[in-house]
């Protein structure tokens, strides 16, 4: 117990009244959060330390209860203390739908998870949508500024960090250009509350349920967005055939609830063109532990992101010079696990 601090062993042991427990470590996510697991005889909790915040105002617990009150899947907040920026939680265990889609061999049994983890998309995108209790989520937005943000990520920290690729500074206003189109596009497009990272390692499978975590940073954007984060998931395989199923599900189960349609057509240009700068900002995030921070295990998720990323620029020949700045920078050849 030496090596956690005294004022998470005091937290701990007072929100749950046993001064007997262990405080375990667990492995984080991306960001600069810290998760543990308590122990109590044969009962377990997850404690999330991370900066210390104003309960009213902090976007974790405004968007958990907010999906809470809509009957998304969210761990239940067993005790608080915003000085200290700790969160008591629910431990949901440790089985994501990543790792069922690795279990399960045959695509049906992959099939039944992917379809409770749209039903829980589908609530945020509907009913947590058209409930305007304030909520932190309603404040913040994917528009041209934040989608182009994500783009130039990738840009500054796989084609310029990790392959040392030169532009000029015409062909940089190109690539701007570009993006700005890409991202002009997507934030015209109708807004739904998005859980922006909705992939299979942050949906957790606890008793035959979906639950949703590492959702703080929800906010505004296009339906598009979510279902490319699922679909397109850098951690998992999913075949086209696997994704245009899923696709008809969430569209024929969405169909009267959203307060806007597609057509056919229209739906799958906007998710292509939201292919490109979702599945590219991912390669941005993946470089940029291995740029910034040294940081290798992300380096193999690189190719086949960047596959899926020249997919969907093959759509689109007005933006033919970026998918040639991809071939020309030898993203597409370099073995990044060997960096």
């Amino acid at each position: 117990m030496s090596v956690i601090e005294p004022s998470i062993y005091n937290f701990v042991t007072k929100s749950l009244s046993h001064s007997e427990v262990t405080i375990l470590p667990l492995a984080g996510d991306a960001s600069n959060r810290r998760y543990y697991r308590v122990v109590h005889d044969q009962a377990s909790w997850v404690l999330m330390c991370w900066d210390p915040f104003d309960p009213e105002n902090y976007p974790f617990l405004s968007v958990l209860n907010h999906f809470k009150r809509n009957q998304v899947h969210v761990p239940e907040v067993i005790a608080q203390s915003p000085a200290d920026g700790l969160v008591l939680l629910e431990d949901l265990g440790d089985l994501t739908l990543e790792r069922k889609y690795w279990e399960s061999q045959v695509t049906e049994d992959r099939m039944i998870f992917y379809r409770m983890a749209l039903d829980e998309i589908i609530k945020i995108h509907t009913q947590s949508t058209m409930d305007r209790t304030p909520c932190t989520a309603f404040n913040v937005e994917f528009n041209v500024e934040k989608l182009l943000w994500e783009m130039n990520y990738g840009l500054d920290n796989l084609i310029f960090g990790v392959l040392k690729t030169q532009l000029n500074p015409a062909q940089k206003q190109t690539i701007q250009n570009i993006f700005t189109h890409i991202c002009e596009i997507l934030h015209k497009q109708p807004k739904v509350i998005c859980h922006r990272d909705y992939h299979s390692r942050n949906l957790m499978i606890k008793l035959n349920k979906m639950c949703v975590i590492d959702f703080q940073d929800a906010r505004m954007g296009s339906i598009q967005y979510d279902l490319v984060s699922l679909f397109k998931d850098s951690y998992v395989d999913m075949s086209y055939e696997m994704a245009d199923q899923l696709t008809k599900y969430y569209l024929d189960k969405t169909h009267g609830q959203l307060t806007f349609q597609y057509s056919s057509d229209e739906f799958k240009h906007i998710y292509e063109v939201q292919s490109i700068q979702r599945c590219f900002k991912a390669c941005g995030s993946f470089a940029s532990f291995f740029h910034q921070k040294g940081d290798r295990r992300y380096l193999k998720y690189l190719t086949p992101t960047l596959k899926r990323v020249m997919k969907s620029l093959s759509h689109f020949p007005e933006y033919k010079v970026f998918s040639d700045l991809l071939l020309q920078s030898g993203a597409l050849e370099v073995n990044f696990e060997k960096l």
